[in-house]
């Protein structure tokens, strides 16, 4: 199960972030022991000469030259984005954000900012410098803060995630535990994997990865051998019956969907058009007589919604959507929030009179 923990404090106790552990590559070297010595003997005693007993000279052992070049492409990759990754603080947490313009904005997790309108933002090199809120949208968990003094570090260059496929290298970069400009190396274990924070928001589409992710890591970078962003971390597995952290396994925001969303916040200080969808309905979990879940029971239907329109009205018990099985409210808000705005989807549903309908509803924005 996924669930968050709470951003790092001053005294440092849980921080909201994500975490995982490191999956690390041993290589193993492989070389050629050296030839052992020989000799030979004629019927004539000849004259013999003594030379040391030392091995010949041993040929570079296999990969070495590819160990130290993936070496050097993990120095430079590190050398390239740390100055691009800052520590957020307010006065009681702490988190990580990125560079984002010349503007001095920084892009960080809703879930650090919390209700704090102003922050420390520290630089690498130990610099503090004070910040405001621009904006948040915590139905993306993203927000973004501003600083308005310079602060002397290239903003952080920003790729394409749809495109990472599992095993792809990438690195953890921000303050996790209080220790800021910290780096950590994994992989991308999944990507476009849907997990809920269990406040209510739900992520459709999170990278799954292994790179070492702690308290503090919220709000900072996940980057690619290219030392281009490809996702935000955000949220970490916790083994239930270990009662702490999963190792191997964090989520992070992917920067398709942090982009557009920080873009606006930036234009605007709020986020006109998520993209994403909502299914306008007041509902409630349905439960059949032994007290299973069964679906969602409708309690009202705003007028003129996409579920109005379909002819959805309340005591209807929602058991389906997409295809998908929708047992609880939190798995019908799972589904949809793996679909956009103004798709149009099947959604069987029980009549309060018993009749099993299946009707096409248009899905509606989610606003701010």
């Amino acid at each position: 199960m996924t669930d968050m923990t709470k951003p790092r404090r001053r005294a440092r106790a849980a921080a909201l972030a994500t975490a995982a552990a490191v999956a690390g590559v041993a290589l193993a070297a492989c070389t050629a022991p050296g030839a052992a010595p020989s000799s030979s003997s004629t019927s004539a005693p000849t004259p013999v000469t003594v030379v040391p007993n030392v091995a010949p000279p041993v040929a570079p052992a296999a990969g070495t030259g590819d160990a130290r070049a993936l070496q050097q492409a993990f120095l430079d990759v590190v050398a390239r984005v740390r100055p691009e990754v800052v520590e957020v603080a307010t006065n009681s947490d702490l988190g990580s954000g990125i560079i984002y313009d010349n503007r001095g904005d920084i892009v960080t997790n809703d879930h650090v900012v919390g209700s704090a309108t102003s922050f420390q933002v520290q630089t690498v090199n130990g610099q503090v410098f004070p910040a405001t809120l621009v904006g948040a949208y915590p139905q993306g968990d993203i927000a973004v803060v501003r600083v308005t003094q310079p602060l002397g570090f290239r903003p952080a260059s920003f790729a394409d995630s749809a495109p990472l496929a599992p095993g792809t290298i990438v690195f953890a970069v921000g303050s996790p535990l209080g220790l800021s400009s910290s780096v950590t190396e994994g992989i991308v274990s999944y990507n476009g994997r849907p997990v809920s924070e269990g406040n209510g928001v739900n992520l459709p589409s999170t990278i799954q990865t292994s790179a070492a992710i702690n308290p503090g890591n919220s709000g900072g970078a996940l980057v690619d051998l290219d030392g281009d962003v490809v996702g935000i971390p955000t949220l970490a597995a916790l083994d239930s019956e270990a009662g702490g952290q999963a190792g191997g396994i964090g989520f992070a925001i992917p920067s398709d969907s942090v982009r557009p969303i920080a873009d606006q916040l930036i234009a605007t200080g709020h986020v006109t058009n998520s993209g994403a969808a909502v299914m306008q309905i007041d509902g409630s979990d349905a439960v059949d007589a032994s007290g299973n879940p069964v679906g969602v029971l409708v309690g009202s239907v705003p007028a003129q919604s996409g579920p109005a329109h379909a002819g959805v009205v309340a005591g209807d018990i929602v058991t389906s959507l997409d295809g998908r099985p929708t047992p609880t409210l939190a798995e019908l808000g799972n589904v949809v929030a793996g679909l956009r705005s103004g798709q149009t989807v099947t959604a069987a549903i029980v009549t309060p009179a018993g009749r099993h309908e299946n009707v096409s509803i248009v899905l509606d924005h989610l606003g701010v």
